[in-house]
């Protein structure tokens, strides 16, 4: 707990000021509040049995003085102190969301996206409460309740040392339930984050909820996720109504007995009135940091337990990162080479074993074989999406690890069948290849694309909203997006990962001709089921349970007697698939029954 606090005070640094400034009149406020009391005894003890009323005025002009001055006071703590817990919680999620951007893919396979969500939202809001409210009601706490003892003590020992006896069973039922909401919370930003999934993954398979007509089945999931939830926030209010209630009552017991004590010794003559009235106050500012103790008990678990939990993601180390000393390479030409790479998802279950294959600058490439044979992966595996366990991978004859991930990156492009896109317009979208372009070039790269066309039919051109994902757009159109993308990126190496497999036949015909375009000049790897797609590759690699099995031109592979590839090309060309659509390298193949 000693390291977690250091960290969290570490937050605090860069906002000394702003810290002193809610803490200090937090304190202030505290001493004047404690001043009340003593002003209420002295003025029925000394001024009203002199029955001067100017000067019993002028004392009650000065308290009113002090409440405006308190008034201002808690103005500063409230504000400013708020715009301290906002300041940290800004910082605490610039923080988290920067260290997300660094995690690879093998992080976000093993994670629900609402999980993530609730950790850059709720987890952080109730952390900054606890950094406004944090130091301040605690040390405030103390300090009033020894002031408030200090001064019972002044009034009267004996009934000051009744009171005292509250502490002891207060501070027990505090230490012992707020262990309890500390565990609890935790539990409740996992059901938080439960259901943030649920509704995440419903909100984005809608179409698929709908077109099966189970929406009733999602209802049933998404009522578990909340029952959970409400059972388990229950558990924490069940915690927390139980210590209130405990510390309630103590303190009202006390109170009963202190009024009681308190008649019989102003009876005896022991306790003056003003004395009694004071003392009474005082009771009340020596309970009050106790029921303060008791609102932290339902606050300080939420912070603690949003704060464990961040402090976790951010230990969580980055498996993908720039070596120390990796170089950025500027634009490279694109000879690729994979020397003896070894990779695995997991340590005990290998996809390859000594992978070796070689690529020339500007060569375009194709990788075929059966689902899962590993195709993506030794694609991803260019651009560090995944690391490799052993050999290596050059390109240019530099290893990508001495690479910097930005500067590797920056020379590849990729176009996915299912294609990604920014709930923003079509220029934003189209910019993303390259944030610093101009209108001019976002225009030509959308022309090489063939999405003039598209654009010139809607009624806001480049600036139409297209939807979460590109929820507007067809599939050839998001393709097309895609494409544009790519051109405006202008990288010297190409990734197509089944990029038209799941078009009609016009619509792919038209954007194999822009994948023409974009693959001249460039190091290209095609990844493809339909062998028509790629006949006119330099070269194409087959690929099974995690090697290369075949390789070479359409020709000679189709001349091998009894190969893989002549035996999918003919079991393709049998069912009329194999002819669909056009081949990479500009030359489009003649539709095939059509």
């Amino acid at each position: 707990m000693g390291e977690l606090l250091k960290r969290f005070a570490s937050y605090y640094r860069p906002h000394r000021a702003l810290f002193v400034l809610d803490f200090s009149s937090a304190v202030a406020a505290g001493l004047l509040e404690l001043a009340f009391p003593v002003a209420v005894t002295m003025f029925i003890d000394k001024l009203l049995p002199t029955g001067q009323l100017g000067i019993i005025a002028l004392a009650a002009t000065g308290l009113l003085v002090i409440y405006l001055l308190n008034a201002g006071l808690q103005v500063i703590v409230t504000y400013w102190g708020h715009m301290l817990g906002i300041k940290i919680e800004t910082e605490m999620r610039r923080k988290a969301f920067d260290h997300l951007q660094k995690l690879s893919f093998g992080f976000f396979d093993n994670r629900k996206t609402g999980h993530l969500v609730a950790g850059l939202t709720k987890d952080l809001e109730e952390i900054g409460e606890v950094a406004h409210h944090g130091p301040e009601d605690l040390f405030i706490a103390v300090m009033t309740l020894i002031g408030a003892f200090a001064l019972m003590l002044w009034v009267h020992v004996p009934l000051a040392l009744m009171t005292a006896l509250v502490v002891p069973p207060t501070a027990y039922v505090t230490t012992r339930y707020g262990t309890q909401m500390t565990a609890t919370w935790h539990a409740i930003y996992g059901r938080v984050a439960d259901f943030n999934a649920r509704i995440e993954e419903n909100v984005g398979g809608i179409r698929v909820v709908q077109a099966f007509a189970n929406e009733d089945h999602e209802r049933r999931l998404f009522a578990e996720s909340n029952a959970g939830y409400f059972r388990t926030k229950l558990d924490a209010y069940r915690v927390m109504a139980l210590s209130m209630s405990l510390s309630y009552l103590s303190m009202r017991f006390v109170q009963v007995v202190v009024m009681l004590a308190g008649a019989w010794f102003v009876v005896r003559g022991e306790l003056s009135a003003g004395g009694f009235v004071g003392f009474l106050l005082l009771v009340g500012l020596f309970f009050r940091p106790l029921e303060k103790i008791n609102s932290v008990i339902e606050t300080y678990p939420k912070g603690i337990a949003g704060f464990q939990r961040y402090t976790r993601f951010l230990d969580t180390q980055p498996d993908i990162a720039d070596r120390k000393g990796a170089v950025d390479v500027g634009r490279l030409r694109g000879e690729i080479e994979y020397r003896d790479v070894r990779f695995g998802y997991r340590p005990d279950r290998p996809v390859f074993d000594c992978l070796d294959l070689s690529i020339h600058a500007g060569e375009t490439v194709a990788f075929v074989g059966p689902s899962g044979a590993g195709k993506t992966t030794i694609c991803s595996l260019l651009p560090r999406f995944y690391e490799i366990a052993g050999g290596a991978i050059m390109i240019d004859g530099i290893d990508i690890r001495d690479m910097s991930l930005k500067s590797l990156r920056s020379n590849i492009g990729i176009v996915q069948q299912d294609v990604f896109l920014f709930a923003g317009t079509i220029r934003d979208n189209i910019a993303y290849g390259r944030l610093d372009a101009t209108d001019a070039e976002i225009v030509d790269a959308a022309r090489r694309a063939r999405l003039e066309g598209v654009i010139a039919g809607l009624p806001a051109g480049l600036d139409t909203p297209i939807g979460e994902r590109g929820v507007k757009l067809s599939g050839g159109q998001k393709q097309r997006l895609a494409i544009a993308r790519i051109f405006l990126k202008n990288p010297p190496i190409l990734i197509l990962d089944e990029a038209t497999s799941a078009l009609d036949t016009e619509t792919e015909r038209a954007i194999q001709q822009a994948l023409s375009e974009l693959a001249q000049g460039r190091t290209t790897l095609v990844i493809a089921h339909r062998l028509a797609t790629i006949a006119n590759a330099d070269r194409i690699f087959v690929v099974d349970e995690g090697r290369i099995v075949e390789r070479g031109s359409h020709a000679e592979l189709l001349e091998q007697k009894g190969s893989r590839y002549g035996r999918l090309h003919a079991a393709q060309a049998g069912s009329g698939s194999g002819g669909r659509g056009a081949t990479h390298r500009g030359t489009q193949a003649t539709p095939k029954g059509e």
